[in-house]
């Protein structure tokens, strides 16, 4: 499946196949973080919530690291995209939410719509070889190598937990809500 011709599913089919079910799900919550942090400017993005102070644009670019991470660190065992390779996880491990105030929307948009290109263009060469069963380069402490389809399952799970983080802080913002009606 090259990139040119590869169709994105915006959901899973009713009745699709394993791999086709695993991408339409990723697929549909990206389009859910999509929807919810689009068209905010700098100020909706640094809304919080409660005592929380997880923001919309700290979400874009904590879900940016974990694409990359997932699907190039781990699938692959390559380096970390910039800018996750200068950052000094050690003295802030939650880089990322932090210095997403700093970040214009377009940047945060930028940063995320590309890490997703990326991990869409892996997964993509992963599936051609060794499907969902392919192995990732990088193990588990305990050893083990995670399946493409593990680390696909875990996506969605990360998606969806922060889908209902965005639900929440974007009705704060400007009482948006539901899901997108296209």
């Amino acid at each position: 499946m090259d990139s040119d011709s590869e169709v994105i599913l915006r959901e899973p089919p009713a009745a699709g196949n394993e791999l086709d079910t695993l991408l339409g799900a990723l697929e549909r919550q990206r389009g859910y973080v999509a929807w919810k942090c689009g068209n905010l400017d700098s100020a909706g993005l640094r809304v919080t919530l409660g005592p929380s102070a997880m923001t919309l644009g700290g979400l874009l670019k904590h879900l940016a690291v974990v694409e990359d991470h997932t699907f190039s660190v781990k699938l692959y065992g390559r380096d970390p995209w910039p800018p996750w390779d200068t950052v000094d996880w050690d003295a802030d491990p939650d880089w990322e939410w932090h210095s997403a105030a700093g970040d214009s929307p377009g940047q945060l948009l930028s940063l995320w719509r590309e890490a997703v290109g990326r991990s869409r263009t892996l997964v993509a060469e992963a599936i051609a070889d060794g499907g969902l069963d392919r192995l990732a380069s990088g193990a588990w402490p305990d050893g083990r190598a995670p399946s493409l389809r593990r680390l696909l399952m875990d996506m969605i799970e990360e998606y969806a937990r922060h889908v209902g983080h965005a639900d929440l802080i974007r009705e704060s913002v400007d009482g948006l809500v539901g899901e997108d009606p296209e």
